[in-house]
């Protein structure tokens, strides 16, 4: 496993920000980032996390997997964004509907119905 904290440090300080910056910047106390980057705090939440990987442009999907927590593979992500450029945003309920859609068909072509 990575090592977070350091590897957060070395990215703020990559962009010549002090912890009081990036305080202001994204609204994470600078003595809860000092706890971040010194190891204390492993597992900080993903949105302070998202809030950082955007500041310190780093990959998010990179930052989460450095804290431990699950990431989908790059292939499933590559799916999964285009497939939103081609349908836009969607709602919870549309999501649903497409998902009931997709295994109908799936089971239709299962059955040697048409493709």
């Amino acid at each position: 496993m990575h090592c977070l904290g350091p590897m957060l440090a070395e990215a703020r300080t990559r962009k010549r920000l002090s912890q009081r910056a990036v305080e202001a910047e994204t609204g994470i106390s600078n003595a809860y980032l000092s706890q971040i980057e010194g190891g204390k705090v492993r597992k900080p939440s993903p949105t302070m996390l998202h809030k950082l990987a955007e500041l310190y442009e780093l990959d998010y999907a990179t930052v989460l997997d450095w804290a431990g927590y699950p990431v989908p593979s790059a292939e499933s992500r590559k799916q999964a964004s285009r497939l939103a450029a081609r349908i836009g945003p969607t709602t919870e309920k549309e999501e649903d509907a497409i998902a009931e859609y997709l295994a109908f068909l799936r089971s239709k072509k299962r059955k040697g119905g048409s493709k």
